[in-house]
């Protein structure tokens, strides 16, 4: 039988791209700091996803998974609660990985929303390649490999959790079953009529082979409408469309998050990409030099001209950084024109050069001491290895891979 998982387990990562920004830090980095109090969880650098789309240069990256550590560190992910770690330090991510591809079909990957997205917006880039088009299903071994039960994301990342369910639960179906369930679940579908029978095996290639949704609610309700059928092949039914049985890996639920919109010196998402970032151990002077010239509301030409809040970015940061009493004070002051938009940007750049300083003073104590940095990520590593092989044991053992 299978062990349970983990009932409070998180798992979540990040790329290392290099030193982090603002929109990283309210984007996710902030929430992951609230979540290590609550749950059991595990936070990894993804270094082999940078592979998938950065692989032509790999010269920055032990930098950059160091500079994304220490900036872990600095903004109060505490090690001594969470489990921090480098992805490429644990290979059974790879090992189950591989043997998920052995069981996902093709169509699942090539209708990820990301897959042509990037596709588009990385045109520069060859990402014609076997790990980009499977990197979601890393993705997937990440989050199985642990047996999390919760995934914090935002919804544009709802999609890569869906995936992960899918898989686990095809995973199921075919090694967590009854000895002879599919002789049974056979024996049901013909059970269901000749009319009834055909309509089940078409809806149920269809979902299999495209992932197509509606196939699957319509063989669902299919089954549940025929009231010729045992309770027990019902059941059996139903698992032959979606995989019970045994739960080896079970299916994660998305934990959604609060994304406050960070903009970005130019009024646009905050992105590396975009060159419109603040940095979280940015110089506090050039933190101020920046936020001074940070774009408003294009309507403000003269100080005299009244304003809209809503179209202005530094009001996006207010809601960020501003209690209730500051907010009014800008909202009103920028549609009578009683404030000029330095005085509204003040508070602001007041509370990101106090925050910003606090990350810098922590990110100086392990950059001075880069070997307790080492320390934490071989213990994390081992933790994390501790709950990933135990995890594979079992996958191993029901697809026969060992003896038992």
């Amino acid at each position: 039988m299978s062990s349970p998982a983990p009932p409070r387990r998180v798992l979540s990562g990040m790329r290392p791209t290099g030193r982090l920004h603002l929109g990283n830090y309210h984007g996710a980095l902030r929430n992951w700091v609230e979540l290590q109090y609550q749950y059991e969880c595990f936070f990894m650098v993804a270094d082999w996803h940078m592979l998938t789309t950065g692989y032509d240069d790999t010269t920055q990256l032990q930098e950059h998974v160091r500079d994304v550590l220490i900036d872990w560190l600095a903004a109060g992910l505490n090690p001594g609660v969470a489990t921090l770690f480098i992805q490429s330090h644990v290979p059974e991510h790879a090992e189950l990985h591989l043997l998920l591809s052995m069981i996902t079909p093709l169509g699942w990957l090539e209708r990820v929303p990301s897959y042509k997205d990037q596709q588009e917006q990385l045109k520069e880039k060859d990402l014609a390649t076997y790990g980009f088009l499977g990197y979601p299903l890393l993705q997937s071994a990440d989050i199985l490999v642990y047996r999390a039960a919760y995934v914090p994301v935002g919804e544009d990342q709802v999609a890569h959790v869906e995936l992960t369910r899918e898989a686990a639960r095809r995973f199921n179906h075919i090694y967590g079953r009854e000895a002879d369930f599919e002789a049974k679940a056979e024996k049901a579908v013909k059970s269901l009529g000749g009319r009834n029978a055909t309509n089940y095996r078409a809806l149920r290639r269809k979902f299999q082979e495209t992932g197509d949704a509606e196939a699957l609610e319509r063989a669902r309700a299919l089954v549940h409408s025929n009231s010729r059928i045992t309770v027990a092949d019902r059941e059996r039914l139903l698992g032959f469309l979606e995989g019970t049985g045994v739960t080896i890996l079970p299916e994660p639920q998305v934990l959604l998050t609060a994304t406050p919109k960070v903009p970005g010196l130019d009024g646009r998402k905050m992105s590396k990409s975009y060159g419109n970032t603040i940095g979280l151990r940015e110089d506090p002077d050039e933190v101020v030099k920046k936020l001074r010239t940070m774009t408003t509301d294009p309507a403000r030409v003269r100080r005299t001209d009244p304003g809209d809040p809503e179209k202005c970015p530094v009001w996006d940061l207010h809601k960020i950084y501003s209690d209730e009493a500051t907010r009014k004070w800008a909202s009103e002051g920028c549609r009578s024109a009683s404030i000029g938009c330095l005085e509204c940007k003040q508070p602001v750049i007041d509370r990101i050069v106090e925050e910003i300083g606090g990350m810098r003073r922590r990110a100086q104590e392990f950059e001075d001491n880069p070997e307790t940095v080492r320390n934490i990520v071989a213990e994390g590593a081992e933790k994390a290895r501790t709950a990933a092989r135990e995890t594979l044991d079992e996958v191993r053992r029901s697809m026969h891979l060992r003896a038992d």
